[in-house]
């Protein structure tokens, strides 16, 4: 009987400690999720308060090479809207290309001018690669995406060894080449544009079908469709960054890096040790000069090629 009522006493001790357990911890339980409904709240305003989505403000007048936008035409208004607002809210893309520009840009404008090209054209170079030396699933390379074909075409050598696609001096005299018998064909710089995506007769069987004349009368494929609104459209952001909200300073852009020619009409069996002797490494000798394939020149016909070679003092010294 004692043994009974010692074990009693035990479990009355044991729970009443539960009892006061519970009756502490109790509360936290039902503040917890109260200081989250809080917080998750205070998250949600300021979201809103500090990042705002707005309409952007369709400019009274666009054009390209000279050539006016019928902004008048909704059709046209609307699809200008559509490349603006996608363009500027893809911030992180939209800012390498303005960082992107100022390396590259000076390097088009001018073959563009010694050319007789516009300068507008630059914008097409943006929207076929983003200025890089990218390889579409087709195929077309470099800066103006040219197709194999279009380059030897055109005169370019392209071979396991030499691609001068990647050269972006010698792309940029084929790309306006072509863009000038378009526009001869044509009478249009901005139909000569169109059908640097469609091709020409593409184009002109088009303008044939729906017996028009001008590229903002057509109706044509997505790609096509949107392909000189997309051109507008980075000619204003690009121009007008600052209307579009981006914020940068000079020194945040990329800059040109100056570069001597070297001339070379020998084979030169191993670059890496080639481009030791001008005091860079291999990396740096393929960036300025990409059309250089492998990492040799054969050169059997002892053709003059001229390499770039970027100045002392804008690349770490190879040790």
């Amino acid at each position: 009987m004692k043994t009974v009522k010692t074990i009693g006493i035990v479990i009355g001790v044991l729970s009443v400690s539960v009892l006061s357990i519970n009756a502490v911890q109790q509360p936290n339980r039902v503040e917890e999720p109260n200081k989250t409904n809080v917080n998750s709240t205070i998250s949600e305003k300021s979201v809103a308060e500090t990042y705002r989505i707005k309409a952007l403000p369709v400019p009274e007048k666009a054009s390209f090479a000279g050539e006016s936008a019928p902004l008048n035409d909704p059709d046209v208004y609307e699809r200008l809207d559509r490349e603006l607002l996608v363009n500027t809210y893809w911030q992180s893309n939209a800012l390498l290309l303005m960082k992107r520009a100022n390396k590259y840009f000076p390097v088009i404008e001018e073959i563009l001018k010694e050319e007789g090209v516009p300068e507008d054209f630059k914008y097409l170079a943006v929207i076929e690669s983003g200025l890089t030396q990218a390889v579409s699933p087709a195929g077309a390379v470099g800066f103006w995406q040219l197709m194999e074909g279009t380059g030897k075409e055109y005169g370019l050598e392209i071979n396991d060894n030499v691609d001068e696609r990647y050269n972006i001096e010698k792309s940029t005299r084929v790309a306006s080449d072509y863009l000038k018998k378009a526009k001869e064909r044509f009478g249009s710089w901005t139909l000569a544009a169109a059908s640097y995506n469609a091709g020409q007769y593409g184009v002109d069987k088009q303008l044939g079908r729906q017996k028009v004349s001008g590229y903002y009368d057509l109706l044509l494929g997505e790609e096509t469709g949107r392909y000189v609104f997309r051109i507008l459209a980075l000619k204003e952001i690009m121009n007008n960054p600052e209307k579009y909200g981006f914020d940068y300073q000079p020194d945040d852009l990329y800059q040109p890096v100056p570069v001597k020619k070297v001339k070379v009409d020998t084979v030169v069996k191993d670059f890496p040790d080639f481009a030791e002797k001008f005091g860079i490494n291999y990396k740096t000798l393929k960036i300025h000069n990409p059309w250089l394939r492998d990492d040799h020149l054969k050169n059997a016909s002892r053709k003059a090629y001229y390499i770039s070679i970027p100045e002392e003092g804008y690349y770490p010294a190879v040790k």
